[in-house]
């Protein structure tokens, strides 16, 4: 298959019949979908417009990418505004409380679509994988005219395609798939940086978590095929990739060649023009010494590991199946502090999983006063319908607001004495934009994903430049630029 940016619509005929290669599949329904969008644009008098939002993690936002890019090789104009001619929501089903935020925003569209009938309207995304909520936008909101999952996020031309050809509503759930589609679109938010998927799935099925029955089982990409995607970005200028899985520790398990995460770190490192390399997320059950040692000796790996903690309680983290117990957490994360002192450990934290007790929150900050984390994502725990979890007696909202606020405040206090440690070092920082609040600064993130703000401007965006740290400020810096040399 050529690069999708050499391909050309008029060569493909649409009155053949359909290829059985499914990226050639694709580019078959994006040049059907592009008449359409062009015999729409004669109607408008204008080029229509498209909207996507994006709802959770980097996994969505990279979806989201593949989607923007498909929507532009078919003719679309690209926006920010939820009026547009065809709006999507890229869904998140994580906490219960992402699910009611799209809930909310479909209401306003229907205002929107009222006022123009042409409008169309699409879900995807976590969200759509779960039955309960697709019966309820069937019923509901019948407004909507296309519905799709995670599993086939590829097909996304041929469903667009359905969308002019049907007057009902599209819905297109797959339960799970094994298939990896190599070779569509995609248009990268930033030009110098870019998110890559190495895998899709989870195999781990936390009791609490409902990633696992949304995004299916566990699949690797091949390495070839992610070695040429991220050679590709460098030549377009990319300097920085964010290799993106449930669990990148697993990578590579289900593969006819097997091969180690720390194995394909090693592959990606050999790039000539690839300045730094992000991983997220990484499993504590599955973190190698490999791994410690190719991240120690390396110069392209970020100085930056997020490990999900979750609970410092080994009966919490029984019931939630995570598999590790608090002193084999610790040990692992002060090892990683002791081969690699210049990095920064980043974390998640669950308060109030049912069963939780005052005592088990305090086996939690115990942990967090002893790894000093450089930051932690503190959450509120969300039952989400299906996980084992979701059946456990809840704990009492008042003693899981006493205990998230213990937590979030001992967090806060470690973390701060732990970003002030880089005062006045000087540092690589990748310069990412303008600042929103001073166009005098720009703001930069360091390898150790700190950010840092100091005056320059826009001509330095997507550049590394060495920055002197010369004041903490909690969780970022400023600084100025140092001459290179």
């Amino acid at each position: 298959m050529n690069n999708s940016k050499d391909i050309i619509f008029e060569d493909i005929n649409i009155d053949e019949p359909i290829p059985i290669n499914e990226t050639d599949r694709q580019y078959y329904f994006m040049a059907k979908a592009a008449a359409y969008v062009r015999n729409l644009c004669n109607e408008l008098g204008r080029r229509p417009t498209c909207c996507v939002t994006t709802f959770g993690c980097q996994m969505n936002a990279r979806d989201s990418e593949k989607l923007v890019g498909i929507l532009e090789k078919v003719g679309y104009e690209i926006t920010e505004d939820e009026t547009s001619d065809f709006v999507i929501f890229n869904t998140c089903t994580v906490r219960d409380n992402a699910n009611q935020k799209v809930y909310g925003r479909l209401g306003v569209l229907n205002g929107y679509k009222r006022k123009n009938p042409r409008m169309k309207i699409a879900l995807c995304g976590c969200m759509m994988q779960e039955a309960s909520a697709v019966k309820k936008i069937k019923e509901s909101y019948r407004f909507v005219d296309l519905v799709f999952g995670t599993h086939n996020i590829f097909k996304f031309a041929e469903l667009l395609t359905a969308t002019f050809e049907n007057q009902s509503m599209v819905i297109d759930i797959w339960k799970d798939t094994d298939k990896i589609v190599e070779d569509l679109p995609a248009e990268r938010k930033y030009p110098f940086k870019s998110g890559i998927n190495i895998m899709f799935g989870c195999n781990n099925y936390c009791s609490y978590c409902i990633v696992p029955y949304v995004r299916g089982r566990e699949r690797s990409r091949e390495v070839s095929d992610i070695l040429r995607e991220i050679r590709q970005l460098v030549k377009e200028g990319v300097v920085e990739i964010m290799l993106l899985g449930q669990n990148v520790n697993s990578y590579g398990r289900n593969l006819t060649n097997p091969i180690s995460f720390a194995g394909l770190l090693n592959e990606i490192e050999q790039i000539e023009g690839l300045r730094r390399i992000r991983f997220m997320t990484s499993h504590p059950k599955d973190l190698s010494d490999e791994l410690i040692e190719t991240m120690k000796n390396s110069t392209k790996i970020c100085r930056h590991l997020h490990l999900p903690l979750q609970s410092g309680s080994t009966r919490i983290l029984n019931d939630m199946r995570r598999r590790y117990t608090k002193e084999k957490y610790i040990d692992l994360a002060l090892k990683i502090r002791r081969e690699i002192p210049d990095i920064t450990l980043t974390t998640d934290i669950i308060v109030g999983f049912p069963g939780e007790t005052p005592q088990d929150v305090q086996e939690t900050i115990d942990v967090i006063r002893q790894i000093q984390y450089d930051n932690a994502f503190t959450f509120i725990y969300s039952p989400r319908t299906g996980t084992p979890a979701a059946d456990m007696p809840p704990v009492s909202e008042s003693a899981v607001k006493e205990g998230f606020d213990q937590v979030l405040k001992v967090v806060q206090e470690t973390a701060r004495e732990q970003v002030k440690r880089f005062q006045g070092m000087v540092m690589e920082a990748l310069v990412e934009e303008v600042n929103d609040h001073d166009n005098h600064l720009v703001t930069g993130r360091l390898s150790n994903n700190t950010l840092v703000h100091f005056p320059a401007d826009a001509s330095l965006i997507g550049q590394i430049v060495p920055v002197k740290l010369e004041e903490c400020h909690g969780f970022y810096y400023t600084g100025t630029v140092q001459p290179v040399g």
